[in-house]
């Protein structure tokens, strides 16, 4: 569907036969094996291995003593198998199939459209001619309030051709056109201008005719184009052709740039500063063998009239423009030359990519399969989507930074695959050791826990009471917790400033003391035989009062203070988190209050 998005433009209209149009697709569809074979197999694994684990199939063969690479083995050699019959396929299959499919499309953009003259607007697919209509008939064929200008012999020797109706139609070799125009006139120079003087008459031509028919030189056949021209792109070619044209080229770009620098030390030192020429003094300078004669150049400049000095900087100028042209020039085509060769380069490793990435997925999606343990084509195909744009966005920036000479052409070609291989043995790892790093319920958890989310306490009654509780050191540790609470909420009622949060520590040690009492008087009174103070010790919360550690460093702290979108970040996580530990706290109160009158109503009985 991509192939078909991008080039619908060039095969709307042309008359294309079937048979062409399935030809296309069909290398087309070849054209995006390299692209659907790593995709297909990352989801396949996912899809298989996410069904053995959803089914706890992997967790019988585990007990049972075969470990997930055990259980891998055969996959493994079946994508072997498929890498080296992709590495074939991309090899020996695809460059044909390239060299085809884009013969066939240059072939298609050069064919002439079928004629489908539209209303109101000035049809141009006719070379030479535009033609305009008001309205047609399209059960007969009629075209009404014509209009043609043939620009044959150039736009300042059009004809127009103005007619009431008529008719265009096709030869049987479809080689022609045959209009036949009817109630019409024309007009036409009978001069022809090229170069015109001004105010010159040009006497023309105006024709009246009832019946007027043209023969117009239309070859609406397909042809197909020759397919050499695309022997010599990089990708038509398989591995032993790349070698050789990139062992050539190698040869060559080393042997010319050889030359241009001898021809640019030649241009510019050697034929100038010659050790037989004295241009200041008579006396000869003394110069060794291996460098250029020292001249005083300014001497004999200023010894020259004005005219000479004139005529000496224009000849040096002129003969540096043309070095400067010459070794441009000569850039242009070694630049040019080092594109191509970095272009076949690229495709000389891409034979082998395919084949990498293949493997390189297998261990993407089996143990990442292994570790969700979700089948189906849900959560593996969105996975299995992200995974590949990833590998894809990687390939895409890095092929391009090779092309552009700023990575090596192996560094920008194998990035993508380094750097999922890398990711494939962290998930293999992760799977072989039972990990839970992609569990949905134990993310929801931490990020519950993260957000503050409390929980529950769940107490029974004992049916054997060992000890019994001492309720009234429970009344004195149950005054002392309200008290610790009374004062925690005198000191942290309010919400501080930005400013003060960062430069003020906030130690946990209060909040910490509070829940250890409250810890304290709940495990005494577990033993207790009412079950209403039981009830009551399930009231309590679990305060959750731990903080980011790094937040404790006062560098940290300083630093997130400046950098305030950070810092506002953690600020306002913190403001939320300490405005459900005073939650916490005044329930504590609450409890206690009660809790206090329920003791003391059983201290009262007894």
């Amino acid at each position: 569907m991509q192939f078909l998005w991008k080039y619908v433009d060039d095969m709307v209209g042309k008359g294309v036969s079937f048979f062409v149009l399935g030809e296309i697709f069909f290398y087309a569809a070849l054209f995006s094996v390299p692209m659907a074979l790593p995709l297909a197999i990352l989801l396949a694994s996912l899809m298989t291995f996410g069904n053995l684990g959803e089914k706890f199939e992997l967790l019988a063969m585990k007990a049972s003593g075969i470990s997930l690479l055990q259980i891998l083995k055969p996959v493994i050699v079946l994508i072997c198998i498929a890498s080296i019959g992709a590495f074939f396929f991309q090899n020996n299959t695809l460059p044909p199939a390239q060299s085809k499919l884009w013969t066939l499309i240059s072939s298609v953009k050069l064919k002439s459209p079928e004629l489908d003259i539209p209303q109101k607007t000035f049809y141009k697919e006719i070379s030479g001619y535009n033609v305009y209509i008001d309205h047609k008939d399209k059960e007969t064929g009629m075209m009404y309030g014509m209009m043609i200008y043939n620009f044959v012999d150039g736009f300042d020797n059009a004809k127009v051709i103005l007619a009431d109706s008529g008719k265009l139609e096709a030869s049987t070799d479809k080689q022609y056109l045959v209009l036949s125009i009817y109630s019409g006139e024309s007009f036409e120079n009978l001069k022809k201008q090229s170069y015109r003087i001004k105010n010159e008459k040009i006497p023309y031509r105006r024709e009246k005719f009832s019946l007027k028919e043209m023969l117009i030189a239309f070859d609406a056949n397909f042809k197909m184009a020759d397919e050499s021209v695309m022997s010599n792109r990089d990708f038509t070619k398989d591995l032993s052709k790349l070698r050789v044209f990139i062992d050539s080229v190698t040869i060559v770009a080393d042997s010319t740039d050889r030359l241009i620098a001898k021809s640019l030390v030649d241009q510019t030192y050697s034929q100038v500063l010659k050790t037989n020429v004295s241009l200041s003094a008579p006396s000869k300078p003394i110069v060794s063998s291996d460098t250029l004669s020292v001249v005083d150049v300014d001497s004999y400049f200023d010894r020259k009239d004005l005219n000479r000095q004139q005529q000496i900087i224009s000849i040096a100028k002129s003969r540096i423009e043309s070095i400067k042209g010459e070794y441009l020039y000569s850039n242009l085509a070694q630049k040019e030359r080092v594109m191509l060769l970095i272009g076949h380069e690229i495709e000389f490793h891409r034979k082998f990519t395919l084949s990498f990435a293949c493997l390189v997925f297998l261990f993407i999606g089996a143990p990442l399969g292994a570790i969700i343990r979700k089948g189906g084509l849900g959560m593996p195909a969105v996975i299995s989507v992200f995974l590949f744009l990833f590998y894809y966005s990687i390939d895409i920036f890095s092929v391009k930074l090779a092309r552009q000479s700023v990575l090596p052409v192996w560094l920008g070609t194998w990035s993508s695959s380094f750097i999922l291989s890398a990711l494939g043995v962290f998930f293999t790892y992760k799977a072989v050791n039972d990990s839970v790093m992609l569990n949905a319920d134990a993310w929801m958890e931490f990020f519950k826990r993260l957000m503050g989310k409390k929980e529950i306490r769940n107490y029974q009654r004992k049916e054997v009471i060992m000890d019994t509780p001492d309720y009234e050191e429970n009344l004195n540790a149950i005054t002392d917790l309200t008290a610790s609470c009374n004062q925690y909420l005198a000191l942290h009622g309010k919400i501080i400033s930005y400013i003060s949060y960062w430069k003020n520590s906030r130690e946990n040690a209060f909040i910490e003391a509070i829940s250890e009492k409250m810890e304290l008087i709940i495990e005494d009174l577990l033993n207790s035989e009412e079950n209403y103070i039981i009830g009551k010790l399930m009231d309590y919360p679990v305060i959750n009062h731990k903080r980011l550690f790094f937040l404790e460093n006062s560098v940290v702290r300083t630093c997130c203070c400046w950098f305030f979108p950070v810092g506002l970040i953690f600020y306002c996580w913190d403001m939320y988190r300490g405005k459900g530990v005073k939650h916490d706290i005044e329930v504590i109160r609450k409890v206690n209050d009660e809790l206090f009158i329920e003791i003391e109503k059983k201290l009262c009985s007894n």
